[in-house]
């Protein structure tokens, strides 16, 4: 019986090495430190100066062994003068993807895949209406007209790149979870609402999601049975009042063969942190990155970190409930850490396997992509917001102290593990 154990730890093992060096050498082999992702051609310019590029490509990363891939949100915007409103200078921007490939210390851009719905028409990035995934936003464009909800507007946020070179997308309005060709043509679409394509629909607890803090990380198990996606923050399950109070988030577990679903809980470190991203280590083991919203430079006591985290042990907490599992009549977001253990509830296990911030002089506030390269190396991406921020309704550079106050631009940094992952 032990040599059959051993037999098959080697295989695990041997599998895994596989599947992160399945493609020619030279794409993990003498890394440089960082390289930043081209940015192309030039959006637009406004009326204050400030250029805008068609960039953006940060707020998700997958690599297939060959390939980088990096993966826009829903386009540059800015805040409005109001709370809820958002100014989209390019309502018409086409979220999309970029094939990176490494050529010497930095990155060809091999390929842009635009992101299309299920009948060849380029999605925007323009937020849903308020029954079907809104974020309650007004969205205007730089004259201050007022643009109509999409119905199948994407925030994407996470990236899974699937073998036969299809490819995942996940967003942060509906949440939508969208199954998109080789070439960016929709081919099945989920979401809580029954609105998609294939006719499957994610559980209606989902409607549920914080807005702006959908479905932010996304990933394949090795043997491509599972989609797992991680919310960004708890869900406001059963209304927006847990938000001061919940600390876990769901993991959920997508059966591609069959549409079952699995779902299990990741427990943050605290209310001032939230998931951006999820990257499969083997079928029950995972990386999320986990961070604040500080900017480097400029605030105190920043947190940014990346975890190992395992569901073999945890509890499957799936109910199709329009709440999802309750537990003495409160939904999982209203119990506390105590409540959880005393229901026999197990979150995912948990361990810290790097300080993003021990990057020497790490820069951004918006580290969101995550790469694993083989079993010591990984790739980090940040968002760079298109390079832009909102001051007083107008937009200005995003400029950030350690980058000696230069506009942030996406960057990926490649770094070592003090241990081994498999």
């Amino acid at each position: 019986m032990k040599q059959l154990r051993t037999a098959g730890l080697f295989l695990l093992l041997l599998s895994l090495t596989s599947f992160y060096t399945n493609s020619p050498a030279k794409a993990i082999e003498n890394l440089p430190e960082k390289a930043p992702v081209p940015k192309r051609d030039l959006l637009l310019t406004t009326e204050n100066g400030v250029k805008i590029y068609n960039g953006g490509f940060g707020s998700g990363l997958a690599f297939d062994g060959q390939y980088f891939y990096v993966l826009t949100d829903r386009g540059p915007n800015i805040d409005g003068a109001e709370s809820n409103d958002k100014i989209f200078p390019k309502p018409d921007f086409t979220p999309q993807v970029a094939r990176l490939s490494l050529d010497g210390k930095g990155f060809k851009l091999d390929r842009v895949i635009l992101l299309q719905d299920e009948t060849g028409k380029n999605l925007t990035g323009i937020p849903n209406p308020s029954d079907s995934g809104g974020t309650g936003e007004n969205a205007y464009d730089l004259s201050g007209k007022q643009l109509a909800p999409d119905p199948k507007g994407i925030d994407p946020e996470g990236i899974a790149v699937a073998k036969d070179g299809s490819f995942w997308v996940a967003d942060e309005y509906g949440p939508h979870l969208i199954h998109f060709d080789s070439n960016g043509k929709a081919i099945e679409w989920l979401n809580p609402f029954g609105s998609g394509v294939g006719g499957k629909k994610l559980p209606e607890v989902y409607k549920n999601r914080r807005p702006n803090r959908g479905m932010e990380g996304l990933t394949l198990t090795p043997d491509q049975k599972y989609l797992v996606g991680i919310m960004q923050s708890p869900l406001l399950n059963p209304n927006k009042d847990v938000q001061k109070t919940a600390t876990v988030c769901r993991i959920l577990f997508y059966e591609l063969a069959t549409g079952k679903f699995k779902e299990y809980l990741y427990p943050l470190e605290g209310t001032g942190t939230a998931v951006s991203e999820i990257v499969a280590i083997t079928d029950t083991t995972f990386l999320v990155l986990e961070r604040d919203g500080k900017t480097p430079g400029e605030d105190k006591e920043v947190t940014k970190k990346i975890y190992k985290i395992d569901t073999a042990a945890a509890t499957d907490v799936f109910d199709p409930g329009p709440n999802g599992l309750l537990v003495n009549g409160k939904t999982l977001e209203q119990l506390t850490q105590e409540e959880i253990i005393a229901a026999g509830i197990k979150p995912v296990s948990k361990e810290e396997v790097f300080d993003i911030m021990s990057i020497p002089n790490y820069p951004h506030d918006k580290p969101e992509g995550l790469a694993i390269l083989n079993s010591t190396t990984l790739a980090i991406v940040n968002d760079d917001d298109f390079g832009i921020v909102s001051e007083k309704g107008a937009a200005q550079e995003k400029t950030m102290p350690y980058l000696g106050n230069k506009q942030d631009e996406n960057i990926v940094y490649f770094v070592k593990l003090p241990k081994s992952l498999f």
